[in-house]
């Protein structure tokens, strides 16, 4: 059973997702700071010093100044700014994927061409070896 498990672990294709779902995970985190810490801070700040990741809404009816307040208290709320916070970070990963496969793909080149192996007889026009000194079908000399 574990010689099994063992080969089904070594394989390539297991390895190499092991390796992007932990590049992957770190890569968000990186993605998650720049939105909070680098894009977010600007635009609120055009908006009036609106911090997004406290913007919700009280279901219970209360009045908290901050998001943690309303949580501490227990409140019901709908926190639609993580909610934004959580978007912008998602159009910013799709956007470094598509660039990453578009750059990918463009690196990927046809094969080149083989060498030809035949030739066309200047006189019969039939296929015959590139290395061929006398048509087999018609008998000239090439």
């Amino acid at each position: 059973m574990f010689k099994g498990f063992r080969e089904f672990i070594m394989r390539g294709n297991v390895l190499d997702l092991a390796v992007a779902v932990i590049i992957g995970a770190a890569f968000g985190k990186i993605v998650t700071s720049l939105v909070n810490d680098i894009l977010m801070p600007p635009l609120g700040l055009a908006l009036k010093n609106v911090d997004f990741s406290n913007l919700f809404v009280d279901l219970s009816g209360g009045h908290h100044a901050t998001l943690a307040e309303a949580k501490a208290a227990g409140d019901a709320t709908i926190a639609y700014g993580i909610f934004l916070n959580n978007v912008i970070d998602f159009v910013i990963v799709a956007f470094a994927i598509y660039f990453l496969i578009r750059g990918a793909n463009k690196m990927k080149h046809a094969p080149a061409p083989a060498d030809p192996t035949t030739k066309e007889c200047p006189f019969c026009h039939t296929t015959i070896p590139i290395a061929a000194t006398r048509c087999p079908n018609c008998t000239s000399m090439l």
